[in-house]
Parts: C-alpha cells; structure tokens; sequence
C-alpha cells in the first residue's frame, strides 16, 4: 500500500544555482549538501514537509507543462510572484479557470522544470467542472 510521497528530485546543471531559486522563492531549507565522493553531486531540502532533492547533471532539453505544484495563500499570491520575478525567472501564462478555482503562478527554473504555485484546493476545482 502506498502510504504518500516520498520525495520529488530535480537534474540540474547548477546545485548553487537551483539552491538560489528553492531557498527564497519555496521557502526551502537545506538538509543536506553532499556527493563530493559519490559519482553526483546532490542537495536535498525541505519544502515544508516535502523532500525534494537536487541533483547535478544534464537539464531538461526543452520545456512542457509537466509540472510540481505547490499549495500557497491567496493572500500571498502578490509576494510569491515578486520573488520570482526578482529572480528574472520566465513565467508561463496561466491556463483559462472558472471562478473560485484559485489562482496559479507557473514558471520555469534554469533547466525547464515548471513548478506551480497554487492558491485553490481539489474541492474548489472540482466544484467548478461543468458535467
């Protein structure tokens, strides 16, 4: 049975890089910084509660909308989307939504991972879906 997510990890070119976007833009915390003696170099944080880990190599050739999606106040939408532009960071445009489905900030990290911040709830868009 499985029991919930374990972790999300990330190939990227630039551990620092990546570290610089996770620590003020996802409030990440760093949990631990290691691989000089393995074949990778990897970083893992925590985003509150999540494991999420980083390791060096290859980015993404080029972009989609497969995407992690964080859960954030509506209240803060204005901050989050401040912080990520401050990082000079690409934003997608929002997809069209009903009323009360929340509002998303999509944008792309160095290496073409899209991450979400999202203020609605599953209730929220369920409840908007035309039958």
């Amino acid at each position: 049975m499985i029991d919930g997510l374990s972790h999300i990890t990330f190939i990227v070119k630039d551990l620092d890089r990546m570290e610089e976007l996770l620590t003020p833009v996802l409030e990440a915390r760093e949990i631990y910084h290691g691989g000089d003696e393995r074949d990778s170099k990897e970083r893992f944080f925590d985003i509150a509660g999540l494991w999420l880990a980083i390791i060096e190599g290859e980015p993404l050739a080029s972009e989609s909308y497969n995407h992690v999606a964080f859960k954030i106040a509506d209240a803060n939408y204005d901050e989050y989307l401040m912080r990520i532009t401050s990082l000079g960071l690409r934003i997608r445009e929002d997809r069209p939504r009903g009323a009360g489905e929340g509002r998303s900030i999509y944008f792309y990290d160095y290496d073409n991972h899209l991450f979400e911040l999202h203020s609605g709830t599953l209730e929220e868009r369920l409840a908007n879906q035309v039958s």
